[in-house]
């Protein structure tokens, strides 16, 4: 196996040079995991995987610090700040569920186990004795006991686990049975399946810098936030725009948005996870549920399902007039439906919620995009509260129940800014 390429200015560990470090067993249970189709699919985990587990079994601790492994792995510029970029954060989180998807499927006959800490980046690995997470790799010096005192001191805290371990469960049970996840939003957070909420990129706001509208094609492509700047900025001017181009900035409508999903998951957040529009790709979408938060203006993954939907967002020019458009207008309905002006002014937005079938693999998308943020932040306060999810059902299945997937478009009131009310405007039904 080709060795992680450290970036940054420091000896660089050759793992093919050292035979001693390869026949690890944690070594070799590091390059099992990283054949197994998860890690496949993902360059940026593979390279988070093969960054953490390197220095942690040569003992280089220090090294895993989340700025060290933003500007190593992800190629973040040394000075940049974790607490505006949670780019390792959100990957750790998603590697954590990676190697628990492992172990639940293909390694779970390994006999090694090996787990990421909360709060730590760290690995940890353990046998087949214990779980991931429980033993330190490097644990303090033992206690030699006479052995009937061992015996029973191992009984008694076996005993003592069982204990815990059993009234942990009987917990969660009553919790998972008490509180079910809401609709809709069971329709997309379900145990046997990952949900990854997707937020939207705001480096898409530089598509104003060269009036040019952006395609997914194009977002898709390397170098892409690069092509939007144009040459010979102001040296001020050229720093704002290439901090924006590099930290993954998103809306405090999508926060807001997100916070929403997983309070509501409760006790059934554990397959969640939230990242970036721009972490996102293809072939990813073949499996598990997926939440996209935002337009196709900031969320362009949202154009791949643009032609199955009724209202349609529609731009006057790149940063103009922004409305949905509706396709099929029934009776008593506008063929046009447009927001404010600009986000922060008062008035009325429009937002639309989206449930339909993913149609490229066995799960399903939910979609929440609004106008501007207030209509988005609309939609979050709709799913937070029992009340205004039922008057969403009730407006959903009140001309069929023949389908569970639907679309719904509300008009949000805002003042400085913020909602402060929402109305339903009109709802269709989509076919699975």
């Amino acid at each position: 196996m080709t060795p992680h390429e450290i970036r940054r200015d420091e000896p660089r560990l050759v793992v093919a040079q050292d035979q001693d470090f390869r026949s690890d067993p944690r070594w070799k249970l590091v390059e099992r995991i990283l054949q197994s189709t998860p890690f496949q699919k993902s360059t940026n985990l593979h390279d988070l995987f093969l960054y953490l587990a390197e220095y942690t079994i040569r003992g280089k601790a220090d090294a895993l610090t989340e700025r060290q492994i933003g500007v190593s792995v992800f190629g973040k510029p040394p000075g940049y700040s974790p607490a505006e970029d949670s780019a390792v954060r959100v990957h750790v989180r998603q590697l954590r569920l990676r190697l628990h998807e492992y172990f639940a499927c293909d390694g779970r006959n390994e006999t090694h186990g090996v787990d990421i800490p909360k709060g730590s980046y760290v690995l940890e690995f353990a046998d087949s004795r214990t779980e991931p997470g429980s033993q330190p790799a490097a644990g303090p010096a033992s206690v030699n006991l006479p052995g009937s005192v061992a015996r029973k001191v191992i009984f008694w805290v076996a005993v003592a686990a069982a204990v815990v371990c059993a009234f942990g469960w009987y917990r969660a049970a009553r919790a998972n049975a008490a509180a079910p996840v809401p609709w809709p939003l069971n329709a997309v957070i379900q145990q046997d399946r990952q949900t990854r909420i997707v937020v939207s990129d705001s480096s898409t706001m530089l598509r104003q810098l060269g009036n040019h509208e952006v395609t997914l094609e194009e977002y898709l492509r390397p170098g892409f936030r690069e092509s939007l700047i144009p040459p010979h900025l102001d040296a001020s001017f050229s720093r704002l725009v290439n901090y924006i181009s590099d930290s993954q900035l998103t809306s405090f409508a999508d926060v807001v948005a997100a916070s929403t999903v997983i309070k509501a998951a409760g006790t059934h957040g554990d397959g969640l996870s939230v990242s970036s529009a721009r972490d996102l790709n293809e072939r990813e979408l073949e499996k598990g549920n997926y939440i996209f938060v935002g337009s196709r203006t900031s969320n362009p993954w949202v154009t791949l399902f643009a032609d199955r939907l009724n209202f349609e967002v529609e731009e006057d020019g790149v940063g103009g007039r922004m409305y949905f458009r509706n396709k099929n207008p029934l009776p008593g309905e506008q063929s046009t439906y447009q927001g404010l002006a600009q986000t922060g002014s008062a008035g009325e937005d429009y937002a639309t919620l989206s449930l339909l079938p993913s149609g490229m693999g066995q799960g399903n998308v939910l979609i929440l995009q609004g106008l501007r943020q207030e209509g988005t932040e609309a939609l979050g306060m709709l799913l937070a509260d029992a009340g205004n999810r039922a008057q969403l059902e009730r407006a959903v299945h009140a001309g069929s129940k023949t389908s569970p997937y639907f679309e719904a478009l509300i008009r949000a009131r805002s003042v400085a800014g913020a909602p402060v009310s929402f109305d339903f405007v009109a709802t269709r039904n989509i076919k699975p």
